[in-house]
């Protein structure tokens, strides 16, 4: 038998890599999209039955492009990670309002292209699994996160709302908030996806019991793919033992 296809979008070095080399060695053919080539060629030659795509998920035409050739190489994908994420911060007087549309269109308008495209072939085969990588600006708003929050937020509502049109059809979908930092080379350095709402010069003082690490978050996405079909999640929270919340 062939293996189960799994697209990730936004395979960076920290949460998609992980979650990359998880679904790899979990059985599944990967199909890795992102923008930096040569950190997906360097991906795709530590893994086998992994498979590069550079891709802007912002850019609607191309990502649509990218998933008919990703359709003619490899098959229907039947697991779909959306990890992408654009970020802006800054309050909403000081960043620039047209970050807004950008944010929304990788975090937000990018899943419901994925969707309608996927989606399909899932419900025809009666089983599939869309699972979408958030943290806490999908659940409060602050005042640097005001062109980001409302992208996160919105996203969370339209991941809702497949799963509700989805879920009866065999298609399952999940939310996973990452309320933490997350460990990566540079998340000490600048804001990325999944970092709390601390103010950068609290992050640097923090002690590693703070921080997600890619490993553990890419467990729990797996985990959560494979749940029986009488115990789905959608909403799923996931932090460090030591956060504040």
């Amino acid at each position: 038998m062939t293996k189960p296809i799994c697209l990730i979008t936004g395979v960076g070095d920290g949460t998609g890599a992980a979650i990359a080399r998880r679904f790899a060695k979990g059985g599944y053919q990967v199909a890795m999209i992102a923008r930096n080539r040569d950190r997906l060629q360097t991906l795709e030659g530590e893994m086998t039955n992994a498979k590069a795509y550079v891709c802007d998920v912002g850019d609607l035409d191309t990502l649509l492009a990218t998933l008919n050739t990703i359709r003619s190489d490899m098959g229907n994908p039947f697991v779909l990670i959306h990890n992408a994420v654009s970020a802006t911060f800054g309050s909403f007087l000081e960043a620039d309002p047209e970050a807004l549309e950008q944010n929304f269109r990788v975090n937000t308008t990018s899943l419901l292209y994925l969707a309608r495209d996927l989606a399909p072939a899932m419900v025809n085969a009666g089983s599939g699994t869309i699972i979408v990588t958030g943290n806490t600006a999908a659940l409060r708003g602050i005042p640097t996160y005001a062109l980001f929050a409302p992208t996160k937020a919105a996203q969370r509502i339209l991941a809702q709302s497949l799963a509700r049109d989805l879920g009866p059809k065999g298609v399952h979908v999940a939310y996973i908030t990452i309320d933490a930092a997350i460990a990566t080379p540079w998340s000490r350095d600048k804001p990325a996806q999944g970092l709390h709402t601390e103010p950068l010069n609290q992050r640097q003082n923090l002690s590693e019991d703070f921080f997600c690490q890619p490993v553990d978050i890419a467990e729990e996405v797996f985990h959560v793919a494979h749940q029986p079909r009488s115990a789905w999640s959608f909403d799923v929270e996931i932090r460090p033992f030591a956060e504040k919340w």
